[in-house]
C-alpha cells in the first residue's frame, strides 16, 4: 500500500481554464489597442507631428506591458502589485500618453483611455475598495482632457469620423466589468480545483489511518495476549513447570504469528474482504472528487470481514483481486485528476475479471509508468497464473497501445487497468 503524500497537479481542465480566462482578456485589449493604434496611425499621416508621433509610440509600449501584465492575473484578484518593474512599464507610458492628451486634442480620447485601460488592469490586484476607489480616481482622470480641450479642437465626437472614438469610450466603460467576470470565473475553477487536491490529501490521509488501525489492530490483540499469557506463565511456574512450559510455548507461537501478520500487512498481502476494498475505494475517490462507479458481479458481493461469504476455493483469487483494486485505488488519487472512475468485476474465461478507469490522464510520468505500481501489480498477479494490461484511450473506445505511457502533448480521454486471476467460474 503506498503512503506517499505526493499532491495531484492542477488538472488539464484547470490549466484550459486558466488559458481561455487569459486569451479572453488578452483578447480585450488587443481588439481595442488595435483598433486605438490604426486611429492614432491614421492622424499623424494626415497632421504628422512629433507629438502624434510620441503618442503613436506610447500607445504601443503600453499595449505590450499591458498584454505581459495580464500573465500575473493567474494569482487572482487582490493579491498585490504582482511585479515593481512591470507595474512601472505598465503605469509609466500610460501616464505620459494621458499627459499628451492635453496637447493633441484631435487624439484626445485615443491618448486619454491609455491611462484607463492601464489603470483599470492595475487596480485589479488591489483589495476591493481601493480598486474601486482607483477607478473613480481614473475615470475622473480620463475624462479630463476631452472636457479641457478649446472649443472646436477637441475630438470629433459628433462627426462622422468620431465613431472610433465612442467605440472606445463605451468600450472602456465595459471594461471593468468584463474583466471581474472573467476573473470570478477563474476564481470558481481554482477553488473546486483547491478542494480537489484537498480531497485528494484527504483520502490519502485515511488510507494512512486504516494501515495505522490494521497495525495497531494486530499488535494490540496479540501483545495483549502475550501480556495476560505471561502472566500466567508466572503464576504457575511454581505450582508446575509443565503448565508454565505451555503457557510459554504459546506465547512463542502468538508471538510468531503477530509477526508473520505485520510482515504480510507491511507486504499488502494481509487478506482484506474484497468486498470491503471496494467499498473503501469508492469512498476515498469520492473523497478525492471523483464519481466512482461499481459494477460487481453478484458472486463477488459478499459480506464485509474476512468471512465475506466468498467460497473458501475463490479465497486467493480474492485476495489478489482486493490487492489490485487497492494499489489501482491508490494509483489514481496519486497520478491523475479523475472525475469519473468505475470498477467493474466479474466472471470471465473461468477466472475474475477487474477493470478499473478513470478520465483523469495527466500527461508526462503518466500511470501506466513502471513507477505507478502497475509494474508490482503485475508481478503479485503473475505469480498466481494471471494477467495484467493497462494502457490509455484516445477516446470512443480506441486504445492508444497496451502499456503506453502518456507523453506531454498527447490527447487522451481515459486510463484502463485491466486484471484477470485465474479461479472462478463465469
Amino acid at each position: 500500500m503506498s503512503t506517499s503524500s505526493h499532491t495531484p497537479a492542477p488538472g488539464v481542465g484547470v490549466n484550459a481554464t486558466w488559458n481561455y480566462t487569459l486569451g479572453s482578456i488578452v483578447g480585450l485589449f488587443v481588439v481595442m489597442d488595435l483598433l486605438i493604434t490604426l486611429s492614432i496611425l491614421a492622424a499623424y499621416r494626415e497632421l504628422g507631428g512629433g507629438v502624434l508621433l510620441s503618442v503613436l509610440l506610447l500607445a504601443v509600449v503600453s499595449a505590450a506591458a499591458r498584454v505581459r501584465y495580464c500573465w500575473f492575473l493567474r494569482a487572482g484578484t487582490g493579491h498585490g502589485i504582482p511585479h515593481r518593474g512591470w507595474t512601472i512599464a505598465l503605469l509609466v507610458p500610460a501616464v505620459a500618453s494621458w499627459g499628451l492628451a492635453f496637447v493633441v486634442p484631435e487624439v484626445a480620447v485615443f491618448a486619454a483611455v491609455q491611462l484607463w485601460f492601464s489603470g483599470v488592469l492595475f487596480a485589479c490586484f488591489l483589495p476591493r475598495l481601493a480598486r474601486w476607489i482607483m477607478w473613480a480616481g481614473l475615470l475622473a482622470l480620463t475624462v479630463a482632457p476631452l472636457l479641457t480641450a478649446p472649443s472646436g479642437e477637441g475630438p470629433a465626437l459628433g462627426a462622422r469620423d468620431g465613431y472610433p472614438q465612442w467605440f472606445v469610450l463605451v468600450y472602456g466603460a465595459m471594461l471593468p466589468p468584463m474583466l471581474l467576470s472573467s476573473l470570478w470565473l477563474w476564481r470558481v475553477v481554482r477553488r473546486l480545483d483547491d478542494a480537489r487536491r484537498l480531497g485528494a490529501e484527504l483520502a490519502v490521509t485515511q488510507e494512512r489511518l486504516r494501515f495505522a488501525a490494521d497495525l495497531h489492530d494486530i499488535q494490540g490483540h496479540h501483545l495483549q495476549v502475550i501480556a495476560l499469557k505471561a502472566e500466567l506463565a508466572e503464576r504457575t511456574l511454581e505450582l508446575g513447570p509443565e503448565q508454565a512450559a505451555a503457557q510459554l510455548g504459546e506465547i512463542r507461537l502468538i508471538a510468531k504469528e503477530a509477526m508473520e501478520e505485520t510482515r504480510a500487512l507491511v507486504a499488502g498481502l494481509r487478506e482484506v474482504a474484497l468486498a470491503d476494498e471496494l467499498e473503501n475505494a469508492r469512498e476515498v475517490l469520492s473523497l478525492a472528487g471523483a464519481e466512482c462507479t461499481l459494477r460487481i458481479d453478484p458472486v463477488w458481493g459478499g459480506g464485509g470481514g474476512n468471512d465475506s461469504g466468498v467460497c473458501p476455493q475463490l479465497r486467493d483469487t480474492e485476495r489478489v483481486l482486493a490487492f489490485a483494486v487497492r494499489e489501482a485505488t491508490t494509483n489514481i488519487l496519486r497520478h491523475s485528476s479523475a472525475t469519473q472512475a468505475e470498477i467493474s468485476l466479474s466472471g470471465v474465461r473461468g477466472g475474475a475479471e477487474l477493470v478499473i478507469t478513470n478520465d483523469g490522464v495527466t500527461p508526462g510520468e503518466g500511470a501506466g509508468g513502471a513507477g505507478s505500481g502497475i509494474a508490482g501489480l503485475r508481478n503479485r498477479v503473475t505469480a498466481v497464473g494471471g494477467s495484467v494490461t493497462a494502457g490509455f484511450f484516445r477516446g470512443a473506445g480506441e486504445s492508444a497501445g497496451v502499456d503506453t505511457v502518456a507523453r506531454p502533448g498527447t490527447e487522451f480521454t481515459s486510463f484502463e487497468v485491466r486484471v484477470w486471476v485465474p479461479g472462478a467460474g463465469e
